[in-house]
């Protein structure tokens, strides 16, 4: 389609520039809105509005040109027109029958429409309001879920869908006043949550206090059953291989170890622990909850390591260290499985206070103490704890150091007990030989001691060479060595055996070999208590070698090892020269009662006239008493002993017949005097070499006697005897026959030797005889030995 070609303005004489360009303009069809608003701003509307009329004007001429130049086809067309109108009014009537039978049918369409209209909007409303109410559900569902959570106490959850509403609910909630309840509900249930599981962890707390004397009793039970299987064990090995030693054949044994797992042993239940701990994470409080658990745990700890002094330490020691075992026990799973409760170092501070504090508490008490037996107790106890502690990972050397500290004042009481012991042991013994009945006495007083001489069971009843008080000490110092190795056992010494042999000697010199040498030098004691007290001496110094051996043997030190010579203890050879006290006592008191039955200035007549022929009574009743000492020394004494006490007793025999001639009561003897001493001299003789064979002594002393024992006085006899005394002068013969002669003593006694009887008859009688060789010699010798001197 052609464009429609613009209008050609013809521009008429007098016409302006504006009008032209308004004429161009509007033929154009442009808009004119421009050139209006353009009049109306520069205040020249009216000339627009002329110029606007005068186009008009010239478009009525232009009109009335067209018309004039075309009319006939204007009549034309306004025919047409006319008929077109007419065809008008036609297509309007039936336009307005035909909208009319379409207003009627669309009507109910158009109310259908409205109807179909209104229901899709109220199901956009419902289906909103479904899809609100759904998330209003959902979050009310989750609350009553959180509801029915903290009913049943299930704090966790009800926590978790708190934590689900928040987060992905709580925002989107449509209805205000629903999302106002549940930002305000919540902070209360976290409240509430934190509230109750603090006040179940409490209750916890109370329990868990309340359950540490059981669990620590517990542990340490076990750990009391595992040392006895230990020392069971141990004894088992030992005798295997003593038994091995001793070639009786090869033993092969078993260790057996019982795992046992102490978590499954020791049942508590660190359930609300978790869940406190877990449930304060979960609320984001984690750092308040770990501070509250260690607050509480200290103060509970410190309560716990508070004693009270109104009840014995002795009846309340267990229960107070079974409750510190009990709660490290705890705090030692509560650090291995309750990840971040606790600290390393929290607990190893908490440690170091019990110790600083368990410590000083048994220093204390052992200040308190006066008894070995209740040291004794608290020291085992303690050393369990430690054994049941250590199990655990923690370092209880302080403990063992302070028990080491009581180590003294133990071995004090225990030896203060001790001596009263053996005291009583050697107070209550009548001194005389034990005589067995039975194999049971034999085993338990002889046999249990090593003291038997031979391995063959002799014939009963059976009479022992010791008395009561040698079984009674055995069994004393024995307890002791039991005590001490109960006391340094499982402490911090390793090898204890060395401490052990040293508190043994103790006991053996500084109480019993004390005891013994009291009772020796005391002035109750009788020539056979004193036979008897040297011949327990030798028995219980070879009771050394057992008491040794048992030491070795609680201390789990093989035999062999303590077997060597410079293995031996001290205390045999301080009890060696003890036994040599109680002998020289012995010695002393038989010369007692040897001089009580010779009395030879009383016994002896020194002077008499009539030639006797046989010896002096009194010599019968001491070769009596030597007999019934020799023979019970032979029961009761070594050989070396009774060597010792036969030759003591007949050298004072010897030393009291010179010293009779010494006293200063004899003032004069004759020969008759000397030939009764020589009868006595030689039944003396007689039964030292018939004893000295009968004993057995002359096989084991092949170069002595009984008999050398009286050879000064043989010699003295001999010499007065002698037809040529002189001859004592000669160093050959005085070398020969009266080396053990002094020559003062024999000056002294010869100047008392009168050949006859001192009588003034006899005297004046004899006063111009002549002298008989022997008293000329006798006078050589007199003067020989005057001028010697």
């Amino acid at each position: 389609m052609d464009p429609k070609p613009k209008r050609r303005v013809v521009v008429e004489n007098g016409d302006t520039g504006e009008d032209l360009v308004l004429a161009t303009l509007i033929g154009n069809g442009e808009d004119l809105g421009p050139i209006v608003r353009h009049a109306f701003e520069m205040g020249r509307p009216e000339a627009l509005l002329q110029q606007l009329k005068g186009v008009v004007k010239k478009k009525e001429v232009e009109i009335e040109d067209l018309c004039k130049s075309h009319y006939e086809e204007f009549i034309l067309a306004v025919d047409e027109l006319r008929g077109v109108l007419v065809d008008a009014e036609e297509l309007k009537g039936e336009l307005a029958s035909d909208n009319i039978k379409l207003q009627g049918v669309g009507n109910s369409l158009l109310i259908k429409l409205e109807d179909l209209l209104e229901s899709y909007s109220i199901k956009k409303n419902v289906t909103e309001g479904i899809k609100l109410s759904k998330s209003c559900v959902q979050v009310l569902e989750l609350c009553v879920k959180c509801n029915n959570h903290m009913t049943d106490g299930n704090f966790y959850p009800a926590l978790k869908t708190v934590d689900l509403i928040e987060k992905n609910y709580l925002k989107n909630i449509p209805v205000r006043s629903l999302k106002l309840a549940v930002e305000k509900t919540i902070p209360v249930i976290k409240t509430h949550i934190e509230k109750k599981v603090t006040s179940q962890f409490n209750e916890w707390l109370v329990h868990v206090r309340s359950s540490a004397k059981t669990i620590g009793q517990t542990a340490i039970s076990h750990s009391a059953s595992a040392r006895q299987r230990d020392e069971e064990m141990l004894e088992r090995q030992r005798r295997a291989e003593e038994q091995n030693v001793s070639g009786l054949g090869d033993f092969a044994f078993t260790l057996e170890i019982e795992e046992i797992d102490e978590d499954s042993v020791l049942q508590f239940d660190l359930t609300p622990l978790y869940r406190a701990h877990h449930i304060h994470a979960c609320l984001g409080i984690r750092d308040q909850f770990r501070d509250y658990y260690y607050k509480n745990r200290v103060l509970q700890l410190n309560s716990d390591l508070q004693i009270s002094y109104g009840q014995p330490f002795i009846e309340s020691y267990q229960t107070y260290l079974a409750q510190i075992a009990g709660y490290f026990i705890v705090e030692d799973r509560v650090l291995r499985t309750a990840s971040g409760v606790l600290s390393s170092d929290q607990v190893e501070t908490m440690w170091e206070t019990t110790l600083n504090k368990v410590t000083s508490l048994l220093d204390d008490q052992f200040n308190r103490t006066d008894s070995a037996t209740h040291l004794l107790l608290v020291k085992d106890y303690v050393t369990l704890l430690s054994e049941t502690l250590r199990q655990y990972g923690y370092d209880t050397s302080q403990l063992l150091e302070a028990l080491d500290k009581g180590r003294e004042k133990y071995h004090d009481f225990l030896l203060r007990e001790c001596r009263e012991q053996i005291v009583g042991a050697l107070g209550n013994d009548t001194y005389e030989q034990m005589v067995i009945k039975k194999d049971t006495d034999y085993e338990n007083n002889v046999l249990v001691f090593q003291l038997q001489t031979s391995e063959i069971m002799p014939a009963f009843p059976y009479v022992a060479p010791f008395s009561s008080m040698v079984p009674d000490t055995c069994r004393i110092v024995r307890s002791f060595i039991k005590g001490s190795v109960d006391y340094l056992s499982y402490g911090l010494h390793t090898n204890i055996y060395d401490l052990v042999r040293k508190y043994l000697d103790k006991i053996l010199i500084d109480i019993l070999n004390e005891v013994v040498l009291s009772t020796i030098n005391s002035s109750t004691i009788g020539v056979s208590q004193a036979m008897q007290i040297a011949a327990n001496i030798s028995v219980l110094e070879r009771a050394c070698d057992f008491f040794l051996r048992h030491a070795a043997q609680l201390c789990g030190i093989p035999a062999r090892s303590v077997e060597r010579a410079q293995a031996s203890l001290t205390a045999k050879v301080i009890l060696k020269t003890s036994r040599d006290a109680a002998y020289l006592a012995l010695l002393t008191l038989v010369d007692t009662k040897l001089e009580e039955f010779m009395a030879l200035t009383d016994n002896v007549q020194w002077t008499t006239e009539e030639t006797p022929q046989n010896g002096n009574e009194y010599i019968n009743e001491v070769v009596i008493y030597l007999d019934t000492l020799l023979s019970t020394a032979q029961q009761i004494l070594p050989l070396d002993a009774l060597y010792k006490v036969g030759c003591g007793a007949l050298e004072h025999i010897s030393n009291s017949i010179v010293g009779a001639f010494l006293s200063d009561t004899v003032k004069r003897f004759n020969a008759n005097a000397v030939l009764s001493l020589n009868y006595d001299l030689k039944m003396l003789e007689n039964f030292a070499d018939e004893r000295f064979h009968s004993t057995g002594l002359s096989e084991i002393y092949k170069g002595a006697s009984f008999r050398s024992c009286l050879v000064e006085a043989r010699q003295l006899i001999n010499l007065l005897s002698s037809s040529q005394p002189e001859n004592f002068m000669n160093p050959v013969i005085r070398e020969r026959n009266y080396n053990t002669l002094d020559y003062k003593k024999v000056a002294t006694i010869c100047e008392k030797f009168k050949d006859s009887a001192d009588s003034i008859f006899g005297s004046l009688s004899n006063r111009n005889a002549k002298q008989s060789a022997k008293k000329r010699s006798m006078e050589v010798l007199k003067k020989r030995l005057k001028d010697f001197n």
